[in-house]
Protein backbone atom coordinates (compact mmCIF):
# COMPACT_ATOMS: atom_id res chain seq x y z
CA UNK A 1 0.00 0.00 0.00
CA UNK A 2 1.50 3.35 -1.05
CA UNK A 3 0.55 6.99 -1.60
CA UNK A 4 1.07 8.64 -4.98
CA UNK A 5 0.30 12.01 -6.54
CA UNK A 6 -0.05 13.50 -10.01
CA UNK A 7 -1.74 16.61 -11.39
CA UNK A 8 -2.93 18.17 -14.62
CA UNK A 9 -4.36 15.19 -16.48
CA UNK A 10 -6.30 17.66 -18.67
CA UNK A 11 -8.73 15.06 -19.99
CA UNK A 12 -11.19 15.94 -22.75
CA UNK A 13 -13.25 12.91 -23.74
CA UNK A 14 -16.36 15.03 -24.33
CA UNK A 15 -14.87 18.30 -25.59
CA UNK A 16 -12.49 19.18 -28.40
CA UNK A 17 -9.31 20.14 -26.57
CA UNK A 18 -6.28 18.23 -27.92
CA UNK A 19 -3.31 18.65 -25.61
CA UNK A 20 -0.57 18.03 -28.18
CA UNK A 21 -0.92 21.67 -29.28
CA UNK A 22 0.99 22.44 -26.06
CA UNK A 23 3.98 20.27 -27.03
CA UNK A 24 4.92 16.89 -28.45
CA UNK A 25 5.17 15.39 -24.97
CA UNK A 26 1.37 15.62 -24.78
CA UNK A 27 0.78 13.45 -27.83
CA UNK A 28 -1.33 10.43 -26.81
CA UNK A 29 -1.02 11.56 -23.19
CA UNK A 30 -4.14 9.69 -22.07
CA UNK A 31 -2.57 6.43 -23.23
CA UNK A 32 0.62 7.33 -21.36
CA UNK A 33 -1.34 8.04 -18.19
CA UNK A 34 -3.24 4.76 -18.41
CA UNK A 35 -0.15 2.68 -19.21
CA UNK A 36 1.97 4.17 -16.42
CA UNK A 37 -0.91 3.96 -13.94
CA UNK A 38 -1.33 0.27 -14.68
CA UNK A 39 2.38 -0.28 -14.15
CA UNK A 40 2.65 1.61 -10.86
CA UNK A 41 -0.64 1.69 -9.00
CA UNK A 42 -2.11 -1.26 -7.12
CA UNK A 43 -5.67 -1.72 -5.94
CA UNK A 44 -4.69 -0.86 -2.35
CA UNK A 45 -2.76 2.31 -3.27
CA UNK A 46 -4.02 5.88 -2.89
CA UNK A 47 -3.47 8.58 -5.54
CA UNK A 48 -4.07 12.30 -4.95
CA UNK A 49 -4.80 14.12 -8.21
CA UNK A 50 -3.94 17.76 -7.63
CA UNK A 51 -6.22 19.58 -10.03
CA UNK A 52 -7.01 20.30 -13.67
CA UNK A 53 -8.67 16.96 -14.26
CA UNK A 54 -10.92 17.95 -17.16
CA UNK A 55 -11.45 20.61 -19.80
CA UNK A 56 -15.22 20.23 -19.48
CA UNK A 57 -17.09 23.38 -18.52
CA UNK A 58 -19.71 21.64 -16.42
CA UNK A 59 -20.31 18.31 -14.75
CA UNK A 60 -22.08 16.81 -17.77
CA UNK A 61 -19.10 17.59 -20.02
CA UNK A 62 -16.77 16.13 -17.38
CA UNK A 63 -18.62 12.89 -16.70
CA UNK A 64 -16.57 10.82 -19.14
CA UNK A 65 -13.32 12.27 -17.78
CA UNK A 66 -14.28 11.59 -14.16
CA UNK A 67 -15.46 8.11 -15.13
CA UNK A 68 -12.05 7.47 -16.68
CA UNK A 69 -10.32 8.50 -13.45
CA UNK A 70 -12.75 6.45 -11.37
CA UNK A 71 -11.95 3.41 -13.52
CA UNK A 72 -8.23 3.57 -12.76
CA UNK A 73 -6.90 1.32 -10.01
CA UNK A 74 -6.65 2.44 -6.40
CA UNK A 75 -8.30 5.03 -4.20
CA UNK A 76 -8.49 8.43 -5.93
CA UNK A 77 -8.64 11.77 -4.09
CA UNK A 78 -9.18 14.86 -6.26
CA UNK A 79 -8.18 18.45 -5.54
CA UNK A 80 -9.68 21.40 -7.40
CA UNK A 81 -7.62 23.07 -10.14
CA UNK A 82 -8.04 26.41 -11.90
CA UNK A 83 -9.54 24.72 -15.00
CA UNK A 84 -12.00 22.51 -13.11
CA UNK A 85 -15.11 24.46 -14.04
CA UNK A 86 -17.38 21.52 -13.10
CA UNK A 87 -16.47 21.90 -9.43
CA UNK A 88 -18.63 24.41 -7.58
CA UNK A 89 -16.49 25.31 -4.58
CA UNK A 90 -19.59 25.50 -2.39
CA UNK A 91 -20.79 22.01 -3.35
CA UNK A 92 -17.82 19.74 -2.65
CA UNK A 93 -20.05 17.70 -0.34
CA UNK A 94 -22.43 17.07 -3.24
CA UNK A 95 -19.58 15.71 -5.37
CA UNK A 96 -18.52 13.41 -2.56
CA UNK A 97 -22.09 12.11 -2.35
CA UNK A 98 -22.43 11.72 -6.11
CA UNK A 99 -19.16 9.80 -6.51
CA UNK A 100 -19.17 7.97 -3.17
CA UNK A 101 -17.11 4.80 -3.37
CA UNK A 102 -15.50 5.89 -6.64
CA UNK A 103 -13.84 9.28 -6.13
CA UNK A 104 -13.18 11.59 -3.16
CA UNK A 105 -13.00 15.39 -3.42
CA UNK A 106 -10.66 17.37 -1.16
CA UNK A 107 -11.70 20.89 -0.13
CA UNK A 108 -12.72 22.17 3.31
CA UNK A 109 -12.14 18.62 4.57
CA UNK A 110 -9.36 16.04 4.84
CA UNK A 111 -8.79 12.36 4.17
CA UNK A 112 -6.77 9.93 6.30
CA UNK A 113 -3.84 7.88 5.06
CA UNK A 114 -1.83 5.60 7.37
CA UNK A 115 -1.71 7.98 10.34
CA UNK A 116 -1.47 11.10 8.16
CA UNK A 117 -4.13 13.65 7.34
CA UNK A 118 -4.18 14.61 3.67
CA UNK A 119 -5.17 18.28 3.60
CA UNK A 120 -5.37 20.77 0.79
CA UNK A 121 -6.96 23.44 -1.34
CA UNK A 122 -6.53 24.90 -4.83
CA UNK A 123 -4.21 27.66 -3.62
CA UNK A 124 -3.19 30.63 -5.73
CA UNK A 125 -0.09 32.50 -6.90
CA UNK A 126 0.64 35.66 -8.86
CA UNK A 127 1.10 35.10 -12.60
CA UNK A 128 1.18 38.69 -13.82
CA UNK A 129 -2.51 39.13 -14.61
CA UNK A 130 -4.09 40.21 -11.32
CA UNK A 131 -4.84 43.44 -9.62
CA UNK A 132 -3.51 43.49 -6.08
CA UNK A 133 -7.06 43.54 -4.71
CA UNK A 134 -8.13 40.46 -6.71
CA UNK A 135 -4.95 38.56 -5.89
CA UNK A 136 -5.26 39.00 -2.12
CA UNK A 137 -9.00 38.27 -2.20
CA UNK A 138 -8.39 34.84 -3.74
CA UNK A 139 -5.34 34.09 -1.59
CA UNK A 140 -7.24 34.92 1.60
CA UNK A 141 -10.14 32.72 0.54
CA UNK A 142 -7.86 29.79 -0.26
CA UNK A 143 -5.93 30.18 2.99
CA UNK A 144 -9.22 30.09 4.90
CA UNK A 145 -10.19 26.86 3.14
CA UNK A 146 -6.79 25.36 3.85
CA UNK A 147 -7.05 26.22 7.53
CA UNK A 148 -10.45 24.50 7.70
CA UNK A 149 -8.79 21.41 6.23
CA UNK A 150 -5.98 21.46 8.79
CA UNK A 151 -8.27 22.23 11.73
CA UNK A 152 -10.75 19.50 10.80
CA UNK A 153 -7.93 16.97 10.86
CA UNK A 154 -6.43 18.33 14.06
CA UNK A 155 -9.83 18.19 15.79
CA UNK A 156 -9.94 14.48 14.96
CA UNK A 157 -6.56 13.95 16.59
CA UNK A 158 -4.19 14.12 13.62
CA UNK A 159 -0.77 15.69 14.04
CA UNK A 160 0.98 14.43 10.87
CA UNK A 161 0.05 16.29 7.70
CA UNK A 162 0.69 16.14 3.97
CA UNK A 163 -0.45 19.32 2.23
CA UNK A 164 -1.69 19.42 -1.37
CA UNK A 165 -2.17 22.46 -3.61
CA UNK A 166 -2.91 22.89 -7.28
CA UNK A 167 -1.01 26.16 -7.69
CA UNK A 168 2.63 26.50 -6.59
CA UNK A 169 2.93 27.52 -2.93
CA UNK A 170 4.80 30.73 -3.81
CA UNK A 171 4.71 33.26 -6.62
CA UNK A 172 7.83 33.62 -8.74
CA UNK A 173 10.58 35.26 -6.71
CA UNK A 174 8.84 34.86 -3.34
CA UNK A 175 10.80 33.31 -0.48
CA UNK A 176 7.64 32.61 1.51
CA UNK A 177 3.88 32.99 1.30
CA UNK A 178 0.75 32.46 3.36
CA UNK A 179 0.74 28.87 2.12
CA UNK A 180 4.32 28.12 3.15
CA UNK A 181 3.75 29.79 6.52
CA UNK A 182 0.67 27.68 7.14
CA UNK A 183 2.55 24.53 6.18
CA UNK A 184 5.19 25.45 8.76
CA UNK A 185 2.57 26.41 11.37
CA UNK A 186 0.95 22.97 11.26
CA UNK A 187 4.16 21.04 10.71
CA UNK A 188 3.31 19.60 7.28
CA UNK A 189 5.97 17.13 6.24
CA UNK A 190 5.49 17.67 2.51
CA UNK A 191 3.77 20.16 0.19
CA UNK A 192 2.77 18.68 -3.16
CA UNK A 193 1.58 20.85 -6.06
CA UNK A 194 1.18 21.00 -9.85
CA UNK A 195 0.04 23.65 -12.40
CA UNK A 196 3.52 24.34 -13.85
CA UNK A 197 4.04 23.13 -17.43
CA UNK A 198 7.01 23.20 -19.74
CA UNK A 199 10.71 23.18 -18.93
CA UNK A 200 10.77 26.96 -18.55
CA UNK A 201 8.10 26.77 -15.82
CA UNK A 202 9.14 23.73 -13.79
CA UNK A 203 11.22 25.87 -11.43
CA UNK A 204 8.55 28.50 -10.75
CA UNK A 205 8.31 27.63 -7.04
CA UNK A 206 10.03 25.63 -4.34
CA UNK A 207 11.49 22.20 -5.10
CA UNK A 208 13.25 20.12 -2.48
CA UNK A 209 13.57 20.85 1.22
CA UNK A 210 12.82 24.36 2.46
CA UNK A 211 12.59 25.08 6.20
CA UNK A 212 12.31 21.38 6.94
CA UNK A 213 9.43 20.78 4.50
CA UNK A 214 9.78 18.76 1.29
CA UNK A 215 8.23 20.55 -1.70
CA UNK A 216 7.33 18.40 -4.70
CA UNK A 217 6.06 19.24 -8.17
CA UNK A 218 3.78 16.59 -9.69
CA UNK A 219 2.50 18.13 -12.94
CA UNK A 220 1.81 15.30 -15.36
CA UNK A 221 4.28 16.42 -18.02
CA UNK A 222 6.97 17.04 -15.38
CA UNK A 223 6.51 13.44 -14.22
CA UNK A 224 6.33 12.17 -17.81
CA UNK A 225 2.82 11.04 -16.94
CA UNK A 226 3.98 8.65 -14.22
CA UNK A 227 2.36 9.05 -10.78
CA UNK A 228 4.96 10.01 -8.16
CA UNK A 229 5.26 7.97 -4.98
CA UNK A 230 4.89 10.25 -1.96
CA UNK A 231 4.95 7.66 0.82
CA UNK A 232 5.54 3.92 0.92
Amino acid sequence: MALYAIGDLHLSFSVDKPMDVFGSEWKNHVHKIERNWDKRIGVDDTVVLVGDHSWGRNLKECEADLDFIAGLRGRKILLRGNHDMFWDAKKTGRLNELYAGRLSFLQNNYFPYEGYALVGTKGYCYEGKDTEEHYFKIVDRELARLRVSFESARADGYSKFLMFLHYPPTSIGEMESGFTRMAEEYGAEQVIYAHCHGKDRFGDSFLGEVCGIEYRLVSADYLRFRPERILK
